[in-house]
């Protein structure tokens, strides 16, 4: 899960919302290959962690796991790609940040895919670096599985909440200045603590894009709607909630530049 806006850099606020300059096709380009590196980096995480000639699995593995991703989302998030892009890397994210009307409607859908695209072709080249143990379980691709006595209803609501908590910090650290300068280290953080807490439960992706290429490519599809939908609901809640209470105490977010038209 990442929760990281571009900068703005004619109204000179970091880690904002991308900015008019560069263009779109070179910030999905980035969005595509940070993408890629952090799913290159979690199916490594887990081959390492959860195959039995690795870590071995258990409740410490997901803590590693969660700690590891969490530093490397703020590495992402703060490196030159990052900024130009916003480094939101999670399909849920960029939905939020739009109802939260700090992104433009219009890259919503190019972003998405950019991120997609990404998430089958990091977990596809760890498969080529790590060999056929990738494939096998119990690490299938580091596909997002439940645990037991968690059904689909279930799992759905766990994602919506974390989402919509998500998006109301998200929100929050877009106000001030002094959280827009926080909030790579908060989305580290945060996900660390999803990946610890909720692994063992309910999967806890929160990022329909960290579900999307290991279920395309482990052949695990049934299921890839649960984690798609409840992110993305909850995301939409949380901005839905977070747009009421602004209103309510007169907090306003910085709104999207507009792109300078060509003559």
């Amino acid at each position: 899960m990442t929760l990281t806006p571009a900068r703005d850099t004619a109204a000179r606020v970091p880690d904002l919302v991308p900015a008019p300059s560069p263009g779109l096709l070179r910030r999905t380009v980035c969005e595509f290959g940070l993408t890629a590196l952090l799913l290159l980096a979690v199916v490594s995480g887990v081959r390492w962690l959860f195959a039995p000639d690795g870590y071995g699995g258990g409740g410490v593995a997901f803590a590693l796991l969660g700690a590891g991703v969490g530093v490397l989302l703020a590495v992402l998030m703060l490196s030159a790609p990052g900024r130009w892009s916003g480094g939101q890397l999670n399909p849920a994210v960029t939905v939020a940040l739009w109802r939260l009307g700090v992104f433009p409607g219009r890259e919503v859908v190019p972003y998405v895919v950019a991120q997609s695209a990404g998430s089958v072709a990091g977990t596809w080249l760890a498969g080529a670096v790590w060999g056929p143990v990738v494939s096998r379980p119990p690490v299938g691709h580091a596909v997002v599985r439940p645990g037991p006595g968690w059904g689909e209803g279930a799992v759905v609501a766990a994602e919506a909440v974390v989402l919509a908590g998500s998006t109301l910090l998200l929100a929050r650290l877009l106000a001030r200045p002094v959280g827009r300068r926080l909030l790579p280290y908060a989305v580290g953080l945060v996900t660390a603590l999803v990946i610890a807490v909720l692994g063992p439960l309910s999967g806890g992706s929160a990022n329909p894009a960290r579900q999307f290429g290991p279920a395309l490519l482990s052949g695990e599809v049934g299921r890839l709607w649960v984690y798609v939908a409840g992110p993305v609901l909850g995301a939409v809640a949380g901005a839905g909630l977070y747009g009421r209470r602004a209103g309510a105490l007169g907090v306003r977010l910085p709104r999207p530049p507009v792109s300078p038209r060509r003559p």
